[in-house]
């Protein structure tokens, strides 16, 4: 085995320097910008106003799923307050169900 790992050359495996390439890596998900998920209340509560469907639409595919954490940068808390008003969105008709009407 060790012959054919030295007849190969190289650095051993494919052993790529990630140093450089740590910073880019959270460029790759994002695509850009992502949208403020959450406000702030007057009282300082954080929240996800289901009546802001625009920029709820923009935290969604075009097929209509729901982007994840990495993605929209949020967290755990946050994700779940988002994913509930989409939910809320698509109930009262704010938002579409599937990409018909996107």
């Amino acid at each position: 085995m060790s012959r054919m790992n030295s007849s190969r050359g190289g650095s051993g495996g494919g052993n790529r320097d990630r140093s450089s390439s740590s910073s880019s890596s959270d460029d790759r998900f994002t695509g850009g910008p992502a949208p403020k998920a959450t406000k702030e209340s007057g009282k300082g509560i954080e929240y996800c106003d289901y009546k802001d469907f625009e920029t709820l639409r923009r935290m969604m595919t075009p097929n209509g799923k729901i982007y994840g954490r990495k993605r929209l940068g949020t967290n755990a808390r946050q994700q779940r307050m988002v994913a509930r008003a989409i939910k809320r969105a698509r109930f009262m008709g704010l938002l579409p169900f599937t990409s018909a009407t996107l």
